[in-house]
């Protein structure tokens, strides 16, 4: 990603007034270009896109019946590209949710409360930190 380049940000909520207030938060505190999806086959449907991070909910079960849930999501999504970190989102403050969407390759997790827009800034400063200190590692290792 070159330095110019707006962050692209994948928010997946079917919380219509939690979805909506993430965007603005993003939006009003950094360049960002952000897609919202209530639904997780929406989002899949989108990953041509390219999205730097997604930002996930858990659940998924308020709109459609028999949607795929946060996990099925995540799982679909490191099908398509690993690559791209996804950070897991719930109402649920319970170790062994955080442990489960770490099984199955979350970036992190995030309880949804009234500190979670900068928790999540946290982490996405994190990532990116970390893709940095991944592709120097990666140039030193091509000298050797």
């Amino acid at each position: 990603m070159e330095n110019h380049e707006k962050i692209s940000i994948f928010l997946v909520d079917d919380d219509a007034l939690f979805l909506k207030s993430l965007e603005i938060e993003f939006l009003e505190h950094a360049d960002f270009t952000i897609n919202t999806f209530p639904t997780g086959e929406s989002c899949v449907k989108n990953l041509h896109l390219n999205p730097d991070i997604i930002i996930l909910d858990y659940h998924l079960d308020g709109i459609v019946e028999g949607a795929m849930n946060g996990i099925e999501t995540l799982d679909k999504i490191k099908e398509n590209n690993l690559g791209i970190p996804v950070i897991m989102l719930s109402s649920q403050d319970k170790i062994d949710v955080a442990i489960n969407c770490m099984h199955h390759m979350a970036f992190d997790y995030v309880v949804k409360n009234e500190t979670a827009f900068i928790r999540l800034q946290k982490i996405i400063t994190n990532i990116f930190k970390f893709k940095k200190m991944e592709k120097q590692i990666q140039w030193y290792m091509e000298r050797m």
